[in-house]
C-alpha cells in the first residue's frame, strides 16, 4: 500500500509535546558516499539517509564497480548503515565511446554534479543522465572547470545527457563558479585530492558559502584510510517540525518560551545551515555555535531574511509559515531556488496566493505579509519541499490537500508517518486520503 495521489491534512486543535527523530542529512549523506569512495579502505557510514536521492547515488557507485553493503538502522527507519570499500580513488568500471557506462541520477543534483566530476578519475567514457527536470537544471559551469582541468564533456546546452571521458588523475587549477549552485564548487572539492585538483571558487558569498564550507570541513575530517563516519540529523527536514510546533502552540508569542515539539540530536557540528531555522520561530534556547550566534541574532529579529546569508532549504519551510507573524518579511536571494526540483519561487509565491496569503514577488525576492490562510488544493510540482512545507501549514490551516504527497521519498520517505504517529514519536496527525475521506493507516502513509 502507498499513498494516494491526493491527502488532506486535519488540523490538530491544541499543541503538542513531541519529541521527532528525522532521518540522516541527504547533503551529508551523498558528500559522504563519495568521499568513502574515494578512500583506501572500507568506511561505515552511520546514520546514513536511505531515499531516492541517496539510493541514487549507492545505484551509481554500485554500477561504477564499488562494493557497497546496506543494513537497517533501529534508531530510524529512513536511515541506514552504509559501508562503502573505497579503492584510493580508482573507479573500477568504464565504458568506451562506442559503449558508454550508462549513469542514472534522476533527478538528484548532487548526484549529477558529485558523480561527473568523480568518473573523470575513471578510465573510460561514462554517459550521465536524468529525468527531464534534470536536463533543465544548470551544468555548465562544472563542466567548464572540468575542461579547465583537461577532461573532455560532451553536453549540448552545457546541460544533460552528457558524455564524460575519465582519464583518471590530472595534476592542474580551475575556476568555478556558484552562481547557480554551489554543488559545482562541491563537486570538484569532494575529487581534489585524489584528482590533483587546485579548485578556485567564484561568484556570489565564495568565501561563506556554507555548502561550500560543509564540504570542504568533510574533506579535512573525514577517514581517508576508512574507519567510521556518523552522518547527523537532517536540518533542513527538522525545520518543518519546528515549524509545527510554531503554528501549534504559542511559542511565537512568547519569545523564550521551550518548544512543545522538539527535534531530537539537532545538528551542532556547523555543517548544515538550516540547523539556524528554530532562531525564525524565536526559540533561543536552541544550542547554536557560538560563532553563529550574529548570524543566528540576525534571523531571530530581522525582517529580511536571505537564502545567500541566513538559510538553506529551510528558507522555503519559513516563506510557507510566515504569515503567522506580526509583520511583513522580505525574503531575499531566491535565485537559486527557480532552478532546483522545480522553478521554487514561482510556486510558493503561486500556492500562498491559493491561500489567501498576501506575496509580493519582485525580482527574486518574495515578501509575504500578515494574513489568514485557508485551506486550498496545492499543487507540489513533484518537488518534495513543497509537499512538506504545506502539509505542516496543514497542521493549523483545515482544508490544505496535498498532491502527489509521495514526492517527499526524495529525502523524507516516512515523513507522513512522522505527523501521524502517537506523541512523543510524533505528532498525533489524522491524514485523509483526498478522494475517498478515508483515514489513512500507518503503512498507507510511507512514500514509497
Amino acid at each position: 500500500m502507498s499513498l494516494p495521489d491526493l491527502i488532506e491534512i486535519v488540523p490538530l486543535t491544541q499543541p503538542v509535546r513531541a519529541e521527532i527523530t528525522v532521518p540522516g542529512s541527504k547533503s551529508i549523506t551523498n558528500r559522504a558516499l563519495v568521499l568513502a569512495a574515494l578512500a583506501d579502505g572500507s568506511t561505515i557510514l552511520r546514520g546514513a539517509l536511505w531515499s531516492e536521492d541517496t539510493q541514487v547515488m549507492v545505484d551509481a557507485l554500485v554500477k561504477l564497480g564499488f562494493e557497497i553493503t546496506v543494513e537497517v538502522d533501529p534508531k530510524e527507519f529512513s536511515n541506514r548503515t552504509i559501508t562503502v570499500r573505497g579503492l584510493g580513488g580508482k573507479i573500477p568500471r568504464a565504458g568506451t565511446e562506442a559503449s558508454p557506462l550508462e549513469i542514472a541520477v534522476g533527478n538528484a543534483g548532487t548526484a549529477a554534479r558529485f558523480l561527473s566530476a568523480l568518473v573523470c578519475l575513471g578510465q573510460g567514457v561514462y554517459r550521465m543522465d536524468g529525468v527531464p527536470r534534470m536536463r533543465e537544471r544548470p551544468q555548465a559551469a562544472l563542466f567548464l572547470a572540468l575542461r579547465e582541468l583537461g577532461y573532455k564533456i560532451e553536453a549540448a546546452n552545457e546541460r544533460l545527457p552528457a558524455v564524460i571521458h575519465g582519464r583518471g588523475p590530472r595534476a592542474g587549477e580551475c575556476k568555478v563558479s556558484i552562481e547557480e549552485s554551489s554543488q559545482f564548487a562541491s563537486a570538484l572539492i569532494l575529487c581534489s585530492q585524489r584528482g590533483g585538483w587546485r579548485v578556485q571558487v567564484t561568484g556570489e558569498n565564495a568565501e561563506e558559502s556554507p555548502y561550500v564550507r560543509m564540504t570542504a570541513e568533510m574533506q579535512a575530517s573525514f577517514p581517508a584510510r576508512g574507519g567510521s563516519f556518523e552522518i547527523e540529523p537532517d536540518a533542513s527536514s527538522g525545520s518543518y517540525f519546528w515549524a509545527a510546533g510554531y503554528l501549534l502552540s504559542s511559542v511565537h508569542q512568547k519569545k523564550h518560551a521551550p518548544p512543545s515539539v522538539l527535534v531530537r540530536d539537532w545538528p551542532r557540528s556547523g555543517f548544515q545551515v538550516d540547523a539556524r531555522f528554530p532562531a525564525f520561530v524565536g526559540l533561543a534556547n536552541v544550542p547554536v555555535l557560538e560563532d553563529e550566534r550574529r548570524i543566528v541574532d540576525e534571523i531571530s529579529r530581522g525582517k529580511t531574511i536571505s537564502r545567500r546569508n541566513h538559510l538553506g532549504d529551510s528558507i522555503m519551510t519559513a516563506i510557507v509559515i510566515a504569515p503567522f507573524r506580526e509583520d511583513a518579511v522580505r525574503f531575499s536571494d531566491l535565485g537559486r531556488l527557480r532552478v532546483q526540483e522545480c522553478e521554487r519561487v514561482a510556486a510558493l509565491r503561486t500556492e500562498l496566493t491559493k491561500c489567501g496569503v498576501k506575496v509580493i514577488e519582485a525580482g527574486d525576492t518574495l515578501e509575504v505579509f500578515p494574513s489568514l490562510p485557508h485551506g486550498a488544493e496545492i499543487e507540489t510540482y513533484d518537488d518534495h519541499r513543497m509537499a512538506m512545507c504545506f502539509a505542516a501549514l496543514g497542521l493549523k490551516v483545515p482544508g490544505m490537500r496535498i498532491k502527489n504527497p509521495s514526492c517527499v521519498n526524495k529525502t523524507f520517505p516516512n515523513f507522513f508517518q512522522k505527523l501521524a504517529a502517537a506523541p512523543p514519536e510524533g505528532l498525533g496527525a489524522t491524514i485523509l486520503d483526498g478522494n475517498t475521506g478515508h483515514k489513512l493507516g500507518w503503512r498507507e502513509l510511507f512514500a514509497d
